[in-house]
C-alpha cells in the first residue's frame, strides 16, 4: 500500500495553487517565529541565549523562565519546521518549472507548421510583450518576450485603443481561457492563456507595451 502511495505522489502534478499554499504556511510559519521573538524581547530581550541564571547561579527572578523556555524550544521547532518547508517551495518550483517548459516546447512543435505558413499577410500588432514572470499564467501558457500580439481575447488590430482595452478583457476573464494569436519569428501562433491568481502580482505575470500604429 506504500509503495502505491507513493507512486501517486510522484505522479501528482505540482499545481501554482501548491505553490501558492506553501507559501501561504511559510508566512504562517514566519508570524508564528516573530511572535515568539516578541515574547522574548518583552523578557528583558533575553533573546535565544541570554543566560536563565543570576551571578550566583539561581534562576533569575526577573524573568518568566516558563515562558522564554517554551518561547525558545518553540522558535527551534518552526526555524526547523521553515528549512524544511522552504525546500518544498524549490522542489516545487523546480518541478513546476520542468513541466512548464516541457508543455512550452510541445506547444512550440504544434504550432510550428502553423508559423512556417507565410501565404497570407498577417494583421498589424497592436502590442509587443515586455516580459514574462517564471511560473505565472502568461508563462504557462507560453507566451515569450517579443512575441507581437495580434489577437487577445476579443481584442484584435482593429478594435485596439490602449491597453485598458486588454485589462477589461483580463479582469473579466478571471478562470476562463482565453485565445491569443501572436506573431512570432514572421509567423502566427495561437495561445490559449487562463488569467487567474498566483504567487506573483496581477492575473497574467507578464508586461505588454503598446505599438505605435
Amino acid at each position: 500500500m506504500r509503495m502505491t502511495d507513493e507512486n501517486n505522489d510522484e505522479k501528482r502534478l505540482i499545481s501554482v495553487e501548491d505553490v501558492q499554499r506553501l507559501i501561504k504556511k511559510k508566512d504562517e510559519i514566519e508570524e508564528q517565529i516573530k511572535a515568539y521573538y516578541d515574547v522574548l524581547e518583552d523578557q528583558g530581550d533575553v533573546g535565544m541565549d541570554g543566560p536563565l541564571v543570576d551571578v550566583e547561579g539561581y534562576p533569575r527572578a526577573d524573568v518568566d523562565l516558563y515562558q522564554i523556555r517554551t518561547a525558545r524550544h518553540s522558535i527551534s521547532c518552526l526555524q526547523n519546521d521553515h528549512k524544511a518547508i522552504m525546500l518544498e517551495i524549490e522542489e516545487a518550483l523546480h518541478k513546476l518549472h520542468a513541466r512548464e517548459k516541457a508543455k512550452r516546447q510541445q506547444d512550440q512543435e504544434e504550432v510550428q507548421p502553423e508559423a512556417t505558413v507565410r501565404d497570407l499577410p498577417l494583421p498589424s500588432p497592436f502590442a509587443r510583450v515586455d516580459s514574462v514572470a517564471q511560473g505565472s499564467p502568461a508563462h504557462q501558457a507560453g507566451l515569450l518576450v517579443g512575441d507581437e500580439i495580434i489577437e487577445f481575447g476579443s481584442v484584435n488590430s482593429g478594435n485596439f485603443q490602449n491597453l485598458q482595452n486588454i485589462a477589461s478583457v483580463v479582469q473579466h476573464s478571471e478562470g476562463k481561457p482565453l485565445s491569443v494569436a501572436v506573431i512570432r519569428n514572421g509567423g502566427k501562433v495561437h495561445l490559449g492563456l487562463t488569467p487567474q491568481r498566483w504567487a506573483g502580482r496581477g492575473l497574467l505575470g507578464c508586461n505588454l507595451v503598446p505599438l505605435c500604429r
